[in-house]
Order: C-alpha cells, then sequence, then structure tokens
C-alpha cells in the first residue's frame, strides 16, 4: 500500500496459468476487525485485538480512531493496543469516513458512551446504495435526538440512550453492530428483532462480553442485550476470513487442490461447501483449522443465489461468477443484495467470458479458457475475481484500480507468489 503520486497508477500484472501448490494462511477478518477496533470506545480501558489483518480498510478506521483520541501501538505483528486516553473529538469527518462506509461503526459507541457524535453520511457506492436509515430510526427509539444536515449525522444523547424493541426491516450487518455496541451501555433491555447473524456479528458479541456486556441470542434471528453501567477493558482474536477463505477455496479447486489452506473457517462455510459439492468440488479437512480442496469429477456448472448468512454470500458472487465462467454448461447467478453488482461482467467478457446479464441475474456459459486482456477491479470483491482470472487465463492480465483489492485482502499477491504464481505490481504514468 503505497502513496501514488498525482497522475501515476498501479496495476497487477499477472501471468496466468502457472502450476500452483503449496500452503496458503487466512487472516483475520477484514468485517469483524472494523467493529472490534470501534467497540474500543465503549471502554476507558487497554484493549488489546489479536489477528488484525494489514488492510487500508483497517488502516483507516484506524487514522480514525486516532482522531478521537486513541492511542493506538502495536505489540507485535498483526497485535495492536488501543486505548481513549484523551477524547480529541467526537466526530467522523468525511476525509475518512468517505474511505471507508464502515466508518459508521463509530455512531453507536461514541453516541452510548458520550452521549454526542457527529458522523459524516458515507455517501455514494460502487456496489449500491447502503442507507444508514435503519442506524438512525433504531437509535432513535432508544431515545437519540437525530438531525442530518451538511452531509453529517448529529446524534445527541445526552442522558443516555435507553433500552427498546427495535424491529430492522431489512437485515443489516453493520446496523446490527452499530445497535449492540449502542445498546450494551443503555439503560434496561434492548431487543434487536431480524438481526443479522453473521459470523462477524457473532465476533463481536463475543468480545464485548469479555467486556462485561449481556448479551444473549447472538447468531440468530433475535439479540437480546441488558444494559451495564461499564465495560473493561479486554484481549481478543479476530476471527479468519471467510470470505478471504471463500477465495482461495475457487483458486485451490481451479488448481485441482495443490494447496493446503491454514486457519480456514470450516464452520462459517458450511453452504459454499455444499454448493462447491454440486459442482464436483470436496473440501476435505486434514486437521482442525487445515484444508485441502479438490475435484471429485468433472466440474459441472449451478445456479446461484446470493442471501445473507447462513447462505451464500455477495461476497464471494464475483469469485464464483469467474469460476464458473470456465466450467462447460450453463449456470446462472441471482444477486439479492446489492443492486449494482455486476459491475465486473463487461471486465471479465474483456478476458473472453461468455456472460450476459438482465435485471438481478447473470447467465454464464462455461469458455474453454480466458485470455489475458487489460482490465479495472470495479469494486473489492470483483478485484478478487480479476485476480483469479488472471491465474487462469492465457498470457498475461494486467488489472487496474488495485486499491479496492488492498482494501479487502491482505498481502493477496504475496500469497500468490509463494503458491509459485507469477504476480507483480507495477506503476504507470497517466497521459493527461
Amino acid at each position: 500500500m503505497i502513496d501514488l503520486k498525482e497522475g501515476v497508477v498501479e496495476y497487477l500484472e499477472i501471468e496466468g496459468q502457472k502450476e500452483l501448490k503449496g500452503a496458503v494462511r487466512i487472516s483475520g477478518a477484514k468485517n469483524a476487525a472494523l467493529p472490534d477496533m470501534a467497540a474500543a470506545i465503549l471502554t476507558d480501558e487497554t484493549v488489546i485485538l489479536e489477528n488484525i489483518p494489514y488492510l487500508l480498510d483497517v488502516s483507516t478506521m484506524k487514522n480514525l480512531l486516532e482522531h478521537i483520541g486513541f492511542r493506538i501501538e502495536e505489540k507485535e505483528n498483526s497485535v495492536l493496543s488501543f486505548r481513549l486516553e484523551r477524547v480529541a473529538s467526537l466526530e467522523a469527518p468525511y476525509e475518512l469516513v468517505s474511505k471507508m462506509r464502515a466508518s459508521i461503526l463509530v455512531l453507536g459507541p461514541l453516541l452510548t458512551r458520550f452521549g454526542y457524535a457527529k458522523v459524516a453520511l458515507p455517501g455514494g457506492c460502487s456496489i449500491g446504495t447502503r442507507p444508514v436509515d435503519l442506524h438512525l430510526k433504531a437509535l432513535k427509539k432508544m431515545g437519540a435526538k437525530i438531525k442530518v444536515e451538511h452531509g453529517y449525522i448529529y446524534a445527541e444523547a445526552p442522558r443516555g440512550l435507553k433500552g427498546s424493541y427495535i424491529h430492522f426491516s431489512k437485515k443489516s450487518v453493520t446496523g446490527t453492530e452499530n445497535i449492540m455496541m449502542a445498546a450494551v451501555l443503555a439503560e434496561g433491555e434492548t431487543i434487536i428483532d431480524n438481526a443479522a447473524r453473521e459470523p462477524e456479528v457473532v465476533d463481536l458479541a463475543n468480545m464485548l462480553k469479555k467486556m462485561g456486556a449481556d448479551i444473549k441470542g447472538e447468531g440468530t434471528d433475535t439479540i437480546v442485550i441488558k444494559g451495564v453501567k461499564r465495560l473493561k477493558g479486554t484481549d481478543h482474536r479476530i476471527i479468519p476470513d471467510r470470505i478471504e477463505a471463500g477465495t482461495f477455496a475457487v483458486i485451490s479447486a481451479l488448481f485441482d487442490g495443490n494447496i493446503i489452506i491454514e486457519e480456514y473457517p470450516y464452520e462459517y462455510l458450511g453452504y459454499v461447501h455444499a454448493l462447491l459439492e454440486k459442482m464436483g468440488v470436496n473440501v476435505v479437512k486434514i486437521s482442525q483449522n487445515q484444508v485441502v480442496i479438490k475435484r471429485s469429477g468433472r466440474l459441472k456448472p449451478v445456479d446461484i443465489q446470493t442471501k445473507e448468512y447462513p447462505y451464500f454470500p455477495t461476497d464471494l458472487q464475483a469469485q464464483f461468477m469467474t469460476f464458473l465462467s470456465v466450467i462447460e454448461g450453463s449456470s446462472k447467478i441471482t444477486e439479492n443484495i446489492f443492486e449494482n453488482r455486476f459491475m465486473h461482467v463487461p471486465e471479465l467478457r474483456r478476458l473472453g467470458a461468455d456472460i450476459t446479464v438482465s435485471g438481478r441475474d447473470a447467465f454464464i456459459k462455461g469458455v474453454k479458457s480466458l485470455s489475458g486482456a487489460q482490465v479495472k477491479a470495479t469494486d473489492l470483491r470483483a478485484s478478487a475475481a480479476m485476480v483469479i482470472a488472471g491465474l487462469i487465463a492465457r498470457g498475461k492480465t494486467r488489472i487496474y484500480d488495485i486499491y479496492h483489492l488492498d482494501r479487502g485482502y491482505e498481502n493477496l499477491d504475496s500469497k500468490l507468489r509463494l503458491l509459485g504464481a507469477s504476480v507483480k505490481r507495477g506503476f504507470e504514468e497517466i497521459n493527461s
């Protein structure tokens, strides 16, 4: 992750069809690390987080917490300590929020602990609208006074938040996490109905319980939180990243199972494993946290529908589309979560994929092979799809806008080189 001069773009160049084999370790989950970091706001004691991935989004959250007043120290590799010694600001400014929508996660903790928060509206998103109105409606039910003007959310609760019954009209991971953090210091009981069930939500609940929170029902549709007076510091290890694990599962299947995947969160990927089996791919445990992923026969096309956990994750849709693009036969992917998440399709077509889109459906006809070309990463998960395509394509593939990749995958290019891939970063001047 290098700061680039104006007029210079960074790209990833991959020479495809190299044999991949060896072992790869899955990093800590980005989508668990960010709320866990925000939860440190809830205590005046030290919080130590282990297995933190080195990512652009994590760096942005770190900068935001330092802006608030945190002292953050690296204890050892992937271990950071957080302590809010002096509150410098109760604001999440636009220049930081605009880089990462998950910055909204500081709203609940700041409001419940300090009675005030000013958080910039996240703005647009390349994969569709992700409104924060669910967060704001829930906080209003808990007694917060909220106004939105000049691009900022101003939230006040000078006498503290009150427990309430919160029904989410739509499942929201960050909404569930924000309200869970707001509720742990609120007066009385809060019930979150239609809560998100993702492992990252459970990880946050486990961390909060270590800090002294009273939470029940995490991992189900109904979470019950009884507010406490204060929370203490804790030492918490972040769970492995199931999306990175799923990405390497696809890579391993495409290269016929010569990769050992370590720190693999087997229990979080049951639905994905069942789908892989339908495709002719077996996930084989070789130890408690190691798997190999092998073909059991001829690869077969499948139909996929994205849906909230525990079903097929939208964050693996692009990677599986690349996989299906080289499997003989016809497949269909229906995207039910985000309305704009097929922007990688034109890029895959540039590589020779046969994909057509109609509304929320993508129809994929498998081709014999892809051929290298210049493409761009249109969002975080699409960047991984382009990398997978480059690995299996004939010739060289050059991927631009790879800052997306650095937002959510820790050292992916380095991990691939250790497996034998021909992957290098380069820089190119933009002609004005």
